[in-house]
């Protein structure tokens, strides 16, 4: 896995960085309307060779991947450049492959003199008007219509209309002046075509660059700005959108990454998710511009303010080429019903989402071994309770090491590097096996491990691995649900002892667990983030009572009790009054992404085959083109869900800085998660009420447990608060 900027496209990203932040300024933008074109902006591009970036090398250019293109484009973004960089940069490239003295004369024109050649995005008609984003600057429009390549000399420029946010849009009519055929041939339709979606993919690099821009200039505002005596980023009202957005503008930056990763491995769903991301960087845009704007309030409509500009570029950018949400239908067709797309050539590709565990040699052994013990009709495969876990499965496991395979070898583990962690928990989600007991109980031995007693250690840490015990977890209270830190359960020092005395609610798999990772009170005249201390309660010891609660999810879970319970100081991780610290680092793994997509994935494929044996006005269901844009919609939502995933382990392993990856992820997927389940409910009604294991039952098991996820490891209230501080620098937040 490698999600880190390469080194090679480093300086790529920095100097156009410097570059448009230098050149395109809101002065020079402002100054370029109402067309939306700088000429001398133009010069300095065309001087720096950039709109022959991704022409061949043998045609005169870079040969720049396309992965390279997309960080320069999401910089002209953040700028809003007022230029056709996309057009160009699309237009140039189809003609190296064209080839031909035409095509060789036109590149040599744009280097040698600064013509502009923009192209028609949609294919032309003689007579048929259309406006062409760069088309009112151009010296040529490059067109397809149909079956011939040609480019359409446009002499003096093209009525320029005024619209909403510039981007030189003309008003061309094809057939009216002289055409000069490049070619007429079999490739030229696969050129022209593979042009057009390498064009959708700078485009949505573009639109992802002006929400990220946008986003942050609210956020930096929502600091200075105040109401009622605070800065108005303080108010969860302001500051939750603005986390969304710029979860989705991220996600969107991982989405373009995993279209171009699948690109370069020839994936077959590759034409669908460029269709997708272009629909995802639309719309994402159209939600960051909108919050920008009422973050300023009557300041944003003012044209003094820069974030009015950015508001009508989102627009203007994403529509050049018609409705986005056709692009949702487009994608699903592709990756549906099987249309083929014809794809542009991405160059390298040095980013890698792939899942460890092709292989991984430790994946597949325990590939091997699940296979050999899982039983379909035993275990209660893909459900995601406690009520799934079976202790036959769970003691294989641990005798094999591969409860907590990252565990070093004295403690239980294999001492697997994180690559084959992730593949052995890639195996398990793919086979069916949640092992929750295990994932809870892994997060106390990791406790334990970095913040236990040599005593504890050797108390638990093997028992745990070798699946003789599990753990369970004590954080949530009756009254102070997903405020943590809020914990009233006392613990008293005894001297080498404590005393325990309080409730905990929802402890699910205390029915099973030795252990309950408690989070306590041990000094209540202190800030309440610092009067607290985490200890590894046994449940065996006198004391403890559990008591059921059952939930419409199938679900058991539980109200724990604790009386007077007295454990050994040894039960406790880390200092005294440092709860919270270790606490932390339970968190995060449990907010580290999360593997939802797996679920999300399946619940698609159920109704995929539903759909295709469903019959609505004559013909199948997933021939309506309704059907084809939802579950087009839910496949993207899970690529960015697995994407944000993997975002959060390889920023880990690389040591890079974490911007609150974690919660993002699970913000993002679980929202989606539970949206997408119930709209596929919907889709699916009335057979998808009809619960079972097996088809359209899934997407029923699905929407019942999708609606907890938003709970699980702290609220997406939490979680936006945090990704708001720590993405955003806005100040910490309040309701």
């Amino acid at each position: 896995m490698q999600l880190s900027l390469p080194e090679d496209s480093v300086p790529v990203k920095e100097m156009f960085e410097r570059f448009f932040a230098s050149e395109s300024t809101p002065a020079r933008v402002r100054a370029a309307e109402p067309v939306g074109f700088d000429a001398e902006i133009w010069k300095e591009l065309v001087a720096l060779e950039v709109p022959f970036m991704r022409l061949s090398g043998d045609s005169g250019g870079s040969e720049m991947s396309l992965f390279d293109a997309c960080l320069m484009m999401e910089q002209a973004g953040r700028r809003l450049a007022p230029a056709p960089l996309a057009e160009s940069l699309v237009a140039l490239r189809v003609l190296g492959e064209v080839g031909g003295d035409v095509a060789r004369d036109w590149i040599a024109k744009v280097r040698d003199t600064g013509a502009v050649l923009t192209l028609a995005l949609r294919s032309v008609e003689d007579g048929k008007p259309q406006l062409v984003p760069g088309g009112a600057v151009a010296h040529g429009i490059l067109t397809f219509d149909g079956s011939t390549l040609a480019i359409e000399l446009t002499g003096a420029s093209l009525d320029a209309p005024l619209t909403l946010g510039g981007a030189a849009l003309g008003e061309f009519t094809p057939g009216q002046n002289t055409r000069v055929i490049l070619a007429s041939n079999a490739d030229a339709k696969r050129i022209w075509e593979a042009g057009i979606e390498e064009w959708k993919i700078l485009t949505a690099a573009a639109l992802i660059g002006l929400s990220r821009e946008a986003t942050e200039m609210a956020a930096v505002y929502a600091c200075e700005r105040e109401a009622f005596g605070q800065p108005i980023g303080t108010y969860q009202g302001i500051a939750h959108p603005l986390a969304n957005d710029i979860i989705d503008a991220d996600g969107g930056a991982m989405l373009q990454m995993w279209v171009l990763r699948a690109l370069a491995d020839e994936r077959k769903d590759a034409g669908g998710l460029i269709s997708t991301l272009f629909w995802w960087a639309s719309r994402t845009a159209t939600n960051c511009v909108a919050h920008s704007i009422h973050t300023f309030a009557g300041y944003g409509l003012s044209n003094e303010y820069d974030i009015q500009l950015y508001h009508r570029r989102a627009k203007a950018w994403a529509l050049a080429l018609g409705d986005p949400e056709a692009e949702l239908e487009r994608g699903g067709r592709r990756l549906f019903l099987g249309e083929a797309a014809s794809l542009p050539d991405p160059g390298t590709v040095d980013v890698d989402f792939e899942s460890p565990d092709v292989g991984n040699p430790l994946a597949e052994e325990l590939r091997t071994l699940l296979t050999g013990i899982l039983d379909p009709e035993k275990h209660n495969l893909f459900e995601e309770n406690f009520e799934a876990h079976d202790w036959d499965v769970h003691r294989a496991l641990g005798k094999a090491g591969f409860l907590f395979p990252s565990w070093p070898e004295k403690w239980g583990g294999r001492g697997a590097d994180a690559d084959s962690a992730r593949a052995c928990r890639n195996v398990s989600a793919e086979l069916g096996w949640a092992g929750l007991a295990g994932g809870v109980t892994g997060m106390a031995g990791m406790l334990v491990q970095v913040a236990g007693s040599p005593e504890l250690q050797d108390e638990v840490l093997l028992g745990f691995a070798r699946g003789d015990f599990t753990s369970c977890l004590g954080f949530t209270e009756p009254s102070g649900g997903s405020d943590v830190f809020a914990a009233k359960t006392r613990a008293v020092c005894d001297g080498d002892e404590w005393v325990i005395n309080g409730q905990k609610m929802f402890t699910s798999g205390a029915e099973l667990a030795d252990y309950v990772l408690l989070l306590t009170r041990t000094d209540p005249d202190v800030a309440k983030h610092k009067g607290l201390t985490l200890f590894l309660v046994p449940l065996k010891v006198p004391g403890v009572e559990i008591q059921p609660v059952h939930t419409f999810m199938d679900e058991r879970t539980n109200a724990t009790f604790y009386a007077d319970v007295r454990i050994s100081d040894r039960y406790r991780l880390g200092e005294v009054n440092g709860g919270v610290k270790v606490m932390s680092m339970a968190l995060s793994v449990e907010q580290g992404g999360s593997h939802y997509h797996h679920q999300m994935r399946k619940m698609v494929d159920a109704v995929l085959a539903w759909a295709g044996n469903e019959q609505r006005d004559g013909k199948p269901l997933i021939e309506h083109p309704n059907t084809l844009s939802r579950l087009a919609r839910v496949y993207t939502h899970s690529a960015i869900s697995e994407a944000m995933s993997a975002r959060v382990l390889a920023t880990r392993l690389a040591g890079e800085s974490d911007l609150a990856y974690g919660p993002a992820s699970k913000v993002f997927t679980t929202e989606v998660f539970i949206k997408d389940s119930a709209d596929l409910l919907n889709l699916s009604s009335p057979a998808s009420l009809v619960r079972g294991k097996e088809g359209l039952g899934v997407v029923e098991i699905g929407y019942r447990h999708s609606t907890a996820t938003s709970v699980y490891g702290g609220t997406s209230e939490v979680l936006r608060s945090m990704v708001a501080e720590r993405r955003l620098n806005l100040p910490r937040s309040r309701a």
